[in-house]
């Protein structure tokens, strides 16, 4: 696959020296909202999560190769990125649990020409996807990747697709019998949008197993869905279902269940390309924020939200350059 001048051009903005997405992920709007709110026990403005968004942005882009934001609230933010590679999210927040499916939707006053003038060198996608859902459904969701893969091709920038995997039948995703489909919903997701036909440039994956669901991990809380050997071999199957770029998402996990799942990917042979790591670097700071304020805030990020990408960045030393997967040359 040759990339075209201005995808390669958004690929390397947000990539380090050696090819790897090394990025933080701040475009949680709905999700930071209610847990600000929680901890504050009252209203959040969105002043608040622009100031959030801010200081997320300006300490730990020096640490990253680039950010990812929303246009709703993260534009200040996107100002202070210290010259790092920009994402910007173009999907409404969440999902309208009256309708089945958990069908996506774009924001109102956005396109992908809107998105690359506001700055963003990648577009990227949240799809809540298992190839397990009725085929009316996933009907939907493919043509609406199309469409948006289409509008990437146009404008020649790059496409990151992030799909979340959940259960068809309505049980509970943190549960055993969903960590034991998980393999095979994250694999399927990945075979189906690394075909041609939806213009994906870099898939943005869960891993394919629940970390506190394999055995002999320090994550592992005694329930076992999969030995230490299956969940290196389910790393390995994901991998196999396409030959596009992929990276890690974080999930909301723990800094140090995290770090604990790259090093299982390292520790299976996986080429993965870098990470998207927002919740497991700055989430511990929400209830700093919201009861302290903003200067303490500033404060625990740079120094445990320094400590927590520094570790991401170290556990990256096992991921590697996209460049061969797209034929592109150091």
């Amino acid at each position: 696959m040759s990339l075209t001048p201005g995808k390669l051009a958004g690929l390397k903005a947000v990539s380090d020296s050696r090819g790897v997405i090394a990025a933080a992920a701040m475009d949680q709007r709905g999700s930071l909202q209610k847990s600000l709110a929680k901890e504050r026990g009252g209203i959040v403005n969105p002043g608040d999560l622009e100031q959030f968004k801010i200081h997320v942005t300006e300490v730990l882009t020096k640490h990253a190769s680039a950010i990812l934001l929303d246009p709703e609230f993260g534009l200040p933010a996107s100002k202070v990125r210290n010259g790092k590679g920009l994402l910007l999210a173009y999907e409404k927040t969440g999902y309208d649990s009256n309708t089945p499916g958990r069908l996506p939707d774009l924001l109102d006053v956005w396109s992908v020409r809107r998105l690359k003038e506001a700055g963003a060198d990648c577009i990227k996608i949240l799809l809540y996807y298992t190839p397990y859902e009725k085929t009316a459904i996933n009907d939907l969701k493919h043509a609406w990747i199309e469409r948006i893969g289409d509008e990437c091709l146009a404008h020649d920038i790059p496409f990151f697709l992030e799909f979340v995997g959940y259960d068809a039948d309505g049980g509970d995703e943190k549960s055993l019998s969903y960590a034991k489909k998980k393999p095979e919903i994250v694999s399927g997701s990945m075979a189906e949008f690394g075909k041609a036909r939806y213009n994906v440039d870099v898939l943005k994956v869960e891993v394919p197993v629940e970390m506190s669901f394999v055995e002999g991990t320090r994550a592992f809380k005694g329930e076992r869905a999969y030995t230490r050997t299956e969940a290196l071999q389910h790393f390995r199957d994901a991998e196999s279902m396409t030959h596009k770029p992929f990276i890690y998402l974080s999930a909301g996990v723990s800094n140090p269940v995290f770090i604990e799942t790259l090093e299982l990917a390292a520790e299976s042979g996986t080429k993965f390309n870098g990470v998207l790591c927002g919740r497991a670097t700055w989430k511990e700071g929400i209830p700093i924020f919201a009861k302290q304020g903003a200067k303490a805030f500033e404060d625990w990020l740079n120094t445990e939200g320094v400590k927590n990408i520094n570790n991401v960045n170290n556990a990256l030393k096992a991921a590697h350059s996209w460049y061969p997967k797209l034929g592109v040359k150091a």
